[in-house]
């Protein structure tokens, strides 16, 4: 992490770039490996959901690729000045971008993270050791061993990008004592995977928790706006964290309006867990439990409840949700603005899909994770967001009366 800090800029896109071309070269070896831990997943009975968060496709690939050219042509902020003051008595002082240090990620499934992550890390000259899932072992070790020889190339030390070489959990543990050694841990996955680290952490933690994300639908929407956001949301990939888990209806909704949002998930697969209220808009609908509120389900299936208003659906997203992502569907600029000031998760959107929320779409090129927590970073964080600052002061003898 230390050396990292002198390695030059156009070292470290250099990097970032023969990563990118490796990618594109060892493709066939990439998708060997992945089908391996596919294999191996089906056989120990994962969900569709999770075996294609697994799945490295050629859309996922490429994506990696993009992601990769993109952050080389981000503007790193190290070594930016700023906060700048001169006290009277003639000292110069500022602040100034610096590394972080060693970041620790520990993740579940996808295996693009190893990519994903390393970018992110690597362009803001921090070291990164990754510990993914056993489930995407042989896809990790293929990828890190490629970013490490893409570093090789470029001039950077090999060792800025290391996984951890084994499925043995008790790896996780070891690695979160290591408080002198490792400057912030970043967990990425299910809710057991989180609380095993925030238990057990010595070491900072910025926590990318569940996606428990919300859309709701108020009185004043454009119908096929909301069919539209709410399908996409739910259904085009259900597996991941910024997929709608809870539908949210205005109980002053057009009862027909409310129906057409609850059938058009209903005729693309979705199971649907409701309130009375939603029951009765559409019979069939299987009773909510007070534990669905709170359900990241990650597959086709998706919690329905009626709410009184723009409040309601605000008390509701802020009591139950995760701080993730939650969108409101309305053509009323003044429920727009309340909804958007009011709830308290780290994208809020009008009249988008819940998927927008992401690294890539934001225009970051990829992510390091999407944080849930308010310190010191929140939503898809970038390179900004795994720098810290250092203040310097500059005097000419003087000393303090």
């Amino acid at each position: 992490a230390r050396l990292l800090q002198n390695v030059s800029a156009e070292n470290i896109n250099q990097a970032l770039l023969s990563m990118a071309g490796l990618l594109k070269a060892n493709r066939p070896q990439i998708e060997r490996e992945n089908r391996r831990d596919i294999a191996a997943a089906a056989r120990r009975g994962l969900s569709e959901a999770m075996i294609d968060r697994l799945t490295l496709s050629e859309k996922a690939i490429s994506g990696m690729i993009e992601g990769l050219q993109t952050v080389s042509k981000l503007v790193t902020p190290l070594g930016k000045v700023f906060d700048a003051r001169t006290r009277p008595n003639g000292l110069s002082i500022y602040k100034v971008r610096v590394p972080i240090g060693v970041i620790g990620i520990v993740y579940e499934s996808r295996p693009n993270v190893t990519v994903d992550a390393a970018a992110i890390c690597l362009k803001s000259h921090n070291a990164v050791i990754l510990r993914g899932g056993s489930e995407a072992f042989n896809s990790n070790k293929i990828l890190a061993r490629l970013f490490a020889l893409a570093c090789a190339q470029a001039g950077v030390p090999e060792k800025a990008v290391q996984i951890v070489p084994t499925t043995d959990r008790a790896a996780i543990l070891q690695l979160l004592k290591k408080q002198s050694e490792i400057d912030l841990i970043i967990p990425r996955g299910g809710e057991q995977l989180i609380t095993v680290v925030v238990n057990n952490s010595r070491i900072p933690v910025i926590k990318h928790y569940k996606g428990v994300c919300h859309v709701f639908v108020s009185r004043n929407a454009d119908l096929q706006k909301a069919l539209s956001i709410v399908v996409n949301a739910k259904v085009q990939r259900p597996g991941v964290c910024n997929a709608m888990e809870t539908l949210l209806l205005d109980k002053n909704l057009a009862a027909g309006r409310g129906r057409d949002c609850l059938r058009v998930l209903v005729d693309n697969g979705v199971i649907l867990f409701g309130d009375p209220a939603s029951r009765k808009l559409l019979p069939g609908i299987k009773k909510a439990t007070a534990a669905d509120w709170e359900a990241e389900y990650l597959d086709l299936r998706c919690a329905v409840r009626v709410v009184d208003g723009v409040a309601g659906a605000i008390k509701h997203i802020n009591t139950f949700g995760s701080h993730h992502t939650d969108a409101i569907v309305t053509e009323s600029a003044e429920e727009a603005d309340e909804f958007l000031q009011g709830v308290d998760s780290a994208s809020v959107m009008l009249n988008a899909s819940t998927r927008f929320s992401d690294g890539a779409q934001y225009g970051m090129g990829c992510e390091i994770g999407i944080s849930t927590d308010k310190l010191h970073a929140r939503g898809p964080m970038g390179v900004d967001d795994l720098t810290t600052y250092k203040w310097i002061v500059k005097g000419d003898g003087q000393i303090r009366e």
